[in-house]
């Protein structure tokens, strides 16, 4: 059952609710249905995804991650960090509050800085600590490329492969790119000799990310969580049920 019935998203985010069908159906294919997690977005704020804010390709991936997040969590917000060189920002985005949200927050932000995910990462485990949660969490960390410090975002993974969280990296930009050879490779760092759990997943959303379709891009963003959520289980990581 999900954490956030469909008349409640029907009353309180009514744009919503094609989206949170379609988060139920990849969730109940991925054997998901009735799992609970904490749900976070992580978005990139550096000078080059300029255009995706301008066409509204980070607000709707938020719109998708907040349907998804429905299903799994059943407070109706999504904790939301924004990052460049430093965190620009650590809100959150509501059902009731939605459309427009980003626009909103991002106005309120100074310059568009480079791209540096430690700092994230860290925003996120601080934030998941705090929280007091017993319930594992999914974290979508959103970026159009590499991380100028490639050594300590590799470092953060591995500690950060001994909480309950799984980070789904989602590439915007060119899938041929250069720029996600580095989120490849933190795909496949080697279990167990360099981190206890596989805790991440990869995938390009190409250069217009509001033409993957919601299914594809649910099928996505769950897609590996339960491999992980049964690896983490074993290893004590997350809770047993």
């Amino acid at each position: 059952m999900a954490a956030i019935s469909l008349s409640k998203v029907q009353q309180t985010a009514p744009a919503l609710v094609d989206l949170y069908k379609s988060a139920g159906v990849s969730l109940a294919k991925h054997g998901l249905e009735g799992q609970r997690a904490a749900v976070y977005l992580v978005v990139d704020y550096s000078g080059s995804m300029k255009p995706y804010y301008k066409d509204g390709s980070v607000q709707a991936l938020a719109d998708r991650v907040l349907g998804l997040s429905s299903h799994l969590d059943d407070d109706g917000r999504v904790p939301v960090v924004f990052f460049s060189t430093d965190v620009d920002a650590v809100t959150d985005i509501a059902l009731a509050d939605h459309q427009g949200r980003i626009e909103r927050i991002v106005a309120g932000l100074g310059h568009m800085g480079k791209t540096s995910y430690h700092l994230a990462m860290d925003a996120v485990i601080d934030h998941y600590l705090d929280s007091g949660s017993r319930d594992p969490a999914l974290v979508v960390f959103q970026t159009d490329g590499g991380p100028i410090n490639k050594l300590a975002a590799e470092r953060y993974l591995c500690k950060a492969a001994k909480l309950p969280l799984f980070w789904q990296f989602i590439g915007f930009g060119d899938p041929g790119s250069r720029q996600f050879d580095f989120l490849r490779r933190l795909d496949e760092l080697p279990v167990p000799d360099r981190r206890v759990v596989d805790n991440a997943g990869f995938f390009h959303a190409g250069a217009d990310p509001r033409q993957v379709s919601d299914a594809a891009l649910y099928d996505r963003l769950v897609g590996e969580f339960p491999q992980w959520l049964a690896a983490a289980r074993e290893r004590g990581i997350v809770r047993p049920g």
